[in-house]
């Protein structure tokens, strides 16, 4: 099992990565999930993620989730081939946890160079914990 935590890490390149791994047969724990990062302007940003979540109806979809832990899974799952076996498999390995859980508090966790913040060419960053408050998450 591998804790990665989250903690200033861009969303899109932090589940590229995860979802490779998971692909490959990794169980792997996420930690700090609200402390992601999406790079761009926060009201652009926002205003995305607004349009996502009201898309379609209750009754049919698509649903879109509020929490932040919830947001990074379901991006994780846009990479995998969810609908077929394999990817369904994969996404099974995959927890994600708002904070980090008493379990997990004593194992080192793992951070990825490869998706870093530091490597951004803008300042212009919003975390995720901010765009599932903006949501209308309770956390």
């Amino acid at each position: 099992m591998t804790v990665i935590d989250a903690n200033g890490l861009i969303l899109g390149r932090l589940a590229s990565i995860v979802a490779q791994r998971l692909l490959s047969g990794e169980e792997i724990d996420v930690i700090n999930a609200e402390r992601a990062v999406v790079s761009g302007s926060p009201v652009t940003t926002l205003s995305k993620y607004q349009t996502l979540r009201k898309k379609g109806s209750k009754e049919k979809g698509p649903y879109f989730p509020k929490r932040s832990d919830m947001i990074l899974r379901r991006t994780v799952r846009g990479m995998l081939p969810y609908k077929r076996s394999v990817g369904r498999a994969a996404l099974g390995r995959l927890r994600v946890y708002v904070g980090t859980p008493a379990e997990l508090s004593s194992v080192n966790a793992e951070t990825l160079e490869r998706a870093q913040k530091r490597r951004l060419s803008t300042i212009k960053v919003v975390e995720v914990g901010k765009i599932s408050q903006q949501l209308g998450a309770k956390k």
